[in-house]
């Protein structure tokens, strides 16, 4: 029985050389250039206050109880639970205890507030202006070539994705386009970067999104305009269902290990 045979496309050999290699450099030395120039943008931290750390560091330490408290024995976490819910709803580790419950300051009004939303500003700037420039670039100079085929096979789905810009239905799913060459870059090129400048490095887009989406993992965990007040009665009523589906990881831990033996 004869085998199906492939699709051939007769393609100038010189397109890997004048559109895969330039838009791989291009994409590794943006990346570059964005992490040095998010550097240069961020304005020098400002010093915090005493008791603006002691009030994010004490949630932090409420939020590490809740999830890791099965591997302490019950009494132990039911004693840590109780000293900090009673300090939580009591407002000891607040910056400010007299504005509670008074609505939040305006942050355009907070000096830290302003720096914060301006490093966003700034970040999101260094993202947005090198990849509209190269879009536009790849769009006037590499618009509708296909330049490389796979050597695994694919789902039809894969389609839109790997042949954007090349508007034929009978292409098959293996070709890839310049402009999905640029996507695959876009979302690929995250090891190169780690490589190259290190595991927190601003040349990667996917995580500098996803750590502006999640201000808890940086340094300040109150966003503007949060009440720290209310984020400690939450914490408060989190570790109060904690603790009652509590489960020591090491119950039982002898007859287990005897019974292994």
């Amino acid at each position: 029985m004869a085998q199906p045979q492939g699709q051939m496309i007769l393609r100038d050999p010189a397109l890997f050389y004048w559109i895969l290699i330039p838009i791989t450099v291009v994409m590794v030395l943006t990346g570059i250039l964005r992490h040095y120039a998010t550097i240069l943008l961020q304005s020098t931290p400002k010093k915090q206050d005493l008791k603006a750390i002691r009030e994010q560091r004490n949630l932090l330490r409420g939020i590490n109880l809740r999830t890791n408290g099965n591997h302490i024995p019950l009494s132990s976490m039911v004693s840590r639970k109780n000293f900090l819910v009673q300090q939580y709803q009591s407002g000891a580790y607040l910056k400010n205890p007299e504005a509670v419950g008074q609505p939040p300051a305006n942050p355009m009004t907070d000096p830290a507030g302003m720096d914060q939303m301006m490093n966003m500003v700034k970040g999101n700037m260094a993202m947005i202006v090198p990849q509209t420039l190269i879009m536009g670039w790849i769009n006037a100079f590499f618009s509708g070539f296909v330049i490389l085929k796979l050597p695994f096979p694919l789902t039809i789905r894969f389609k839109s994705m790997l042949q954007s810009g090349v508007n034929t239905r009978d292409l098959d799913v293996r070709w890839v386009s310049s402009l999905s060459w640029y996507f695959l870059n876009l979302f690929g090129l995250r090891p190169v970067f780690t490589y190259i400048l290190g595991n927190d490095n601003a040349a990667d887009q996917m995580s500098q999104q996803m750590q502006q989406m999640n201000p808890g993992s940086t340094a300040n965990m109150f966003a503007p305009g949060q009440d720290p007040n209310k984020m400690y009665l939450a914490e408060a009523e989190n570790l109060e269902v904690a603790a009652g589906q509590h489960e020591y990881v090491l119950e039982g831990i002898e007859d287990r290990m005897l019974a292994l033996l």
